[in-house]
């Protein structure tokens, strides 16, 4: 494969895989609504298409002026989107769906691609935007690749879990970096034993790459870290890399209560461990980043940026009326 059209491309997955692309030597083009700067507009490596995915005549002028070899879809987030996207590139190397690790419907551990059921998405779930549906609706999605592959299309899934890194805009991983930073004391909800699959982003476009080079259509694939973290151990590590001490303290639900806080308002708490099993795209000679040096890439572009989650989880304030309780008992 030599080209490669980006559907998305400019914030987050889809700048790291453009980057991903690059250094493999890709005739790369963007395809972006133009909503968001891009970060390639001076790399005459990176051409432009300005258009909406969700309009299937954009979509089509670009398939007819780009004819890629590859196409990666970061921002498809409908069923009907896949559907277009697999009809129009149907005659394309691979095409390359970005879904989710929400797409699976059962809770076990670890979560496989060939044996986990996925999500059901009604009629009415297939057309919503709100977060309550993006599950099902990425599920949908990966039941379009299937079916695409079925009518001989080279189309392919790959499920990432909580994806972290450099140009990370949902800033979960900036709360807690910017705990650690601030504070001697960081509050970690429950025991700290809790599990949330994550995946640096940079893996995840390299993933993205090895499926559509090396994958095999009506496949998905997971992606996340290959070694694991519970909560307390995330701290743990950016500490490390931020080289600070802090001390951990634990509050269960009736101790945040005092706060006026939930166990999941707190950014990357869940409850019941979400695990994705990687084997199967480690099989394609796919590799996971060593954590440390993951989290000291996430670290440094956090103490470069203006990010510090504080939109999305408990504030300081709250947290303090909680730790001095604590202190009491």
């Amino acid at each position: 494969m030599d080209s490669a059209l980006v559907i998305g491309g400019t914030r987050f997955i889809g700048r790291h895989l453009v980057e991903e692309l690059l250094e493999h030597e890709y005739d790369v083009t963007i395809f972006t609504r133009g909503n968001h700067d891009n970060p390639f507009e001076s790399d005459d490596r990176v051409s432009h298409i300005e258009g909406d995915r969700t309009n299937d005549s954009a979509l089509e002028a670009a398939a007819t002026t780009v004819d890629p070899d590859a196409v990666f879809d970061c921002v498809a987030y409908h069923p009907k989107d896949v559907q277009a996207a697999t009809r129009i590139f149907d005659d394309r190397e691979a095409y390359v769906y970005v879904s989710s690790g929400a797409a699976y419907g059962r809770e076990e551990v670890p979560k496989r691609e060939d044996e986990t059921p996925l999500e059901a998405c009604t009629t009415e779930q297939a057309i919503d935007d709100s977060s309550d549906t993006y599950g099902n609706r990425k599920a949908a999605g990966d039941r379009a690749v299937f079916a695409a592959a079925e009518k001989g299309r080279n189309a392919m899934s790959v499920r990432p879990c909580i994806v972290y890194g450099p140009h990370d805009y949902t800033e979960r991983l900036d709360w807690w970096i910017d705990r650690v930073n601030r504070f001697d004391r960081v509050l970690v909800p429950g025991d700290g034993t809790n599990i949330w699959h994550r995946a640096y982003v940079v893996d995840v476009a390299s993933a993205l790459r090895i499926v559509a080079e090396r994958g095999e259509a009506g496949e998905a694939y997971n992606v996340g870290d290959r070694r694991l973290t519970t909560l307390e151990e995330l701290v743990e590590v950016i500490a490390a890399q931020l080289e600070t001490d802090v001390e951990i303290v634990h509050a269960g639900p009736h101790e945040l209560a005092a706060g006026g806080i939930d166990l999941e308002d707190y950014l990357l708490y869940r409850s019941y461990p979400h695990v994705l099993s990687t084997a199967k795209l480690a099989d394609l000679g796919w590799e996971s980043t060593p954590l440390e040096e993951a989290m000291e890439r996430a670290v440094d572009a956090h103490l470069e940026s203006d990010r510090d989650g504080s939109e999305h989880g408990p504030d300081r304030e709250a947290e303090e009326r909680v730790l001095g309780i604590l202190e009491t008992l």
